[in-house]
């Protein structure tokens, strides 16, 4: 894995030459290439150096490198501005450290990456966020990790005094107390979020810019899920003695943040409560503690990073052209701009769950899950899924239709544009047709 980080960190004077911003987007690519190439996976891992790449890291090292690449691409008023290779810095720093915290075998490292991809995205917010309000969301984001992480710094500390090691296969410990296993999870729980410990996501998606956005939402959510699915496997025992609490509220809040969705006034601040449902299923099917709990986890966290991401591009272009958020004044997008009503609609029926999406089959999986866990969630679920549905056709119905607010005619889309929604779609799709390779 060293000729991985090697490569990043020649990747540095790309920052200050001219052609930066294509070669640095071509070079980002060109490591996803790598990573797609890597074949044999010895003893189920690829470990070199104490970092390693196994098969569920595997997937979101792919949908970093490849968020990475589209926030280039999405970011185009930036790359005329005079703060074009400070952008392009905090890219790689956020590259970086998240492709540390997935590779990682030993948790002080994990947990100081883990921490430090805060900072170049709360530059990203401060210096390119729409509002003043930014400065508070900032703040929101800031105090909920430091919380939530200083315990987690303590029991990291505490597993090393009592095994003397902090790596991941060393690390044999009987965690009985549930003190302890707060402390180990809710760092976790907050990254995700659970509810209740979700206030910070809304305000930092509604302030943050298309690149933040789309980094939020597509992996920084996922670092919550797969430090569940590593420690999960350590501590199995504490997990199975208190996870019955997470998972109900998860399933309660699931609901709640359903309902709320249906009462938003703002495009983005709808889709990241919608990103909070969903990772709400998520956290239920990593707590049923079954194997196609997780597996079906692990794909809806690749699924919403792929959709969710799509879904604050298309709600950035209509920004671009109507300066607002509000629903108010996003209707009739269908007259105006008729080439993007398409990905609103394929989008939004894959945020609902609709075959043939991924987000389908890890909905399958989950429901699964959840009925060996508990036989009458089932209830629940029918609950979720039909609210899933309503705050999902909402938006596309209030978005395409309607009065228009402008009279002037936005039909056409740049290509950038489609290209940006045409790569979110195409892994969605043929991750579904290779669905086979998952469960094998």
């Amino acid at each position: 894995m060293m000729k991985v980080f090697i490569y990043l960190i020649f990747m540095i004077p790309l920052l200050f030459l001219n052609l930066n911003w294509n070669l640095f987007q071509i070079s980002i690519l060109l490591l996803m290439l790598m990573f797609l190439t890597f074949s044999g996976f010895k003893f189920f891992t690829l470990i070199s150096y104490n970092y390693g790449l196994d098969y569920y890291s595997y997937g979101l090292v792919i949908l970093t490198l490849l968020i990475i690449s589209l926030m280039i691409i999405s970011s185009n008023k930036i790359k005329k501005s005079s703060l074009n290779i400070f952008f392009m810095l905090m890219n790689f720093l956020l590259c970086f450290s998240l492709l540390i915290v997935f590779l990682s075998l030993n948790m002080l490292v994990m947990y100081l990456f883990f921490e430090f991809s805060l900072v170049p995205l709360l530059l990203l917010i401060y210096i390119w966020g729409y509002q003043p309000e930014r400065l508070i969301s900032g703040l929101y984001l800031f105090f909920y990790t430091l919380f939530a992480s200083l315990p987690f710094l303590l029991i990291i500390l505490y597993f090393m005094l009592d095994c003397m090691t902090l790596f991941f296969d060393m690390n044999f410990y009987m965690l009985d107390s549930f003190i302890l296993h707060m402390f180990l999870i809710f760092a976790f729980l907050v990254k995700l979020p659970m509810f209740m410990v979700h206030f910070w996501l809304p305000k930092a998606h509604v302030q943050a810019p298309v690149s933040g956005s789309m980094i939020l939402a597509g992996l920084m959510l996922k670092i919550g899920g797969y430090g569940l699915i590593r420690f999960m496997s350590l501590y199995e025992f504490s997990y199975f003695m208190n996870s019955y609490i997470w998972f109900s509220l998860s399933i309660s809040g699931c609901i709640m943040v359903s309902l709320i969705c249906l009462i938003q006034g703002d495009v983005k601040c709808m889709i990241a409560y919608s990103s909070v449902a969903h990772m709400s299923m998520c956290l239920i099917g990593l707590l049923s503690l079954s194997t196609w709990g997780v597996l079906g986890s692990y794909l809806m966290m690749i699924s919403h990073g792929l959709c969710s991401s799509c879904m604050f591009c298309l709600a950035n272009f209509s920004y671009e052209r109507y300066q607002s958020r509000s629903f108010y004044i996003n209707k009739g997008l269908i007259n105006l701009m008729p080439s993007f009503s398409f990905f609103w609609f394929v989008f939004c029926a894959f945020n609902m769950s609709c075959p043939p999406s991924l987000n389908f089959f890890s909905e399958i999986f989950i429901l699964n899950s959840m009925l060996f866990y508990w036989s009458n969630s089932y209830f629940y679920f029918i609950f979720i899924s039909f609210l899933s549905a309503c705050f999902s056709y909402y938006l596309y119905s209030y978005t395409q239709h309607g009065v228009p607010y402008m009279l002037y005619s936005y039909s056409l889309g740049s290509i950038r544009e489609f290209l940006i929604m045409t790569i979110h779609l195409v892994p969605l799709v043929m991750m579904m047709i290779c669905i086979n390779f998952f469960i094998c």
